[in-house]
This record gives C-alpha cells, structure tokens and sequence, in this order.
C-alpha cells in the first residue's frame, strides 16, 4: 500500500512539474508578456497536490489556516529585507513549514509566498520562477519531514545551505534563457558567476536562522499541535 501511494504521489508531481514546465517555457516564448496571468497559473498547479491529499484526507480547517500564517510569516520575513539582496528569513518559514505540513503543503507554501510577497516588492516575469523554486523547497523540506533527518540539525543546517544556492541557480537558470543571446556555456557560467555572492548570502541567513531557530520553532509547533492538533496526519 505504501509504494502503491508513493508511485501515485510521484505521477502526480511529475504531471504538476510538466505543467508548469509548460507555462514557464510559454512565458519565455512569449517575450516575458502576461507574467502575472502565468503566474497564476504555476500557483493553481501548486495547489493540486493539495488538493488531491484534500481528496484522500479532508483538511482540518485548522490546518489551512496555519498554511496562511506560515505564509504571512514568509512575507514577514522577507518584505522588511528588501534593501539587503538575498538576506531574508523567507526561506527558513517556508522549510520548517514544509518539514511540519508535508510536501503538499509544503509545495502551496512556497509559491503562495513568492506571489504574495512580490505584491509589495513588485511583480514581474521573475514572480512566476520564484513561484516554482521556493515550492519545490517546501516540497523538499515536506519530504525531509518524513524521515528521521528531520531531527538531525547538522543535516538541516546543511539542507537549508544548499538551498541558497539551488534557488539561485533556478533564477539564474530563467535569467540566462531569457537574456543571454545567443546562448552558450559560456553565457551560462556568467550568469551563474554573477549571482554567487547573492546565492551565498542567502544560504549563510538559511544556515544561521536554521541553527538558531529551527529546533525552538518545531518543538513550538509540536506544542501547539497537542493542543489544537492543525499538522495533517503522516503516513
């Protein structure tokens, strides 16, 4: 029964993966045009993995509401930092989110937060990217909550260190298909290089905040959990 849930839950990632793989190229091919129509979009894919663990579980109404503040809390954590590229707290909320609520919800965090949070800071044809990238780290993360490496802070403190740098590499990846012409190993090393020190800050405030914070905030929500019992149930 497990591996018949496991091979069903990675059909459906690929199918969500694909479409949104759709969308991004669709974007590009369309000159950066209707960006917020797209990412609309990529967030309605990062909502049916939700809501096919809503079909299979019904969600707590106290759950969805925690995937909200988990959210507001993201923004939170990223809107005061405008002025500091790459050095926000964002990124930590949005993987102890995903290591309490599961990869699902994990997912609908993490975009929900690129979309939100970008309403203050500005959209624009990298709103769609951010979408994906910070969803796949709640993904990850949620995954990471199924094993017992979520008690490991060594490998936590590494885990949201090498997220630093995969986000960056996701947006450096849309920068370079979008503007390097004509495109060449060498246009894709140049703009991976240039965003190295901001890929670093952002891991350096991922490593510090986890090790600061992350064992405090999941014995917190572990707490608060017994009392009003919000995380979904883990198979």
């Amino acid at each position: 029964m497990f591996h018949k849930s496991k091979t069903v839950f990675v059909s459906q990632l690929l199918f969500v993966f694909i479409l949104i793989g759709v969308f991004l190229t669709l974007m590009m091919l369309l000159h950066n045009k209707h960006y917020l129509l797209f990412s609309f979009m990529v967030l309605l894919c990062s909502i049916l993995p939700a809501y096919w663990k809503f079909e299979k579980q019904p969600l707590k109404t106290q759950t969805m509401m925690f995937v909200a503040i988990l959210v507001a809390l993201a923004v939170a954590g990223r809107v005061p930092f405008a002025a500091l590229p790459s050095i926000q707290a964002a990124s930590f909320v949005i993987i102890v989110g995903g290591i309490s609520m599961g990869p699902e919800l994990g997912f609908v965090t993490g975009s929900t937060t690129a979309l939100v949070s970008n309403m203050f800071m500005g959209q624009g044809p990298w709103t769609p990217w951010q979408m994906f990238a910070w969803g796949l780290m709640g993904l990850t993360s949620g995954l990471i909550g199924t094993t017992k490496l979520r008690k490991n802070l060594l490998f936590m403190v590494l885990f949201g260190g090498a997220w630093g740098f995969f986000f960056g590499w996701i947006m450096d990846l849309w920068f370079a298909l979008q503007y390097v012409s004509p495109l060449s190993i060498k246009g894709f090393i140049l703009a991976f290089a240039n965003s190295a020190l901001f890929d670093l800050y952002h891991a350096l405030s991922n490593i510090v905040l986890i090790t600061l914070l992350y064992q405090p905030w999941e014995k917190l929500f572990a707490r608060l959990d017994r009392k009003y019992q919000f995380l979904p149930t883990k198979k």
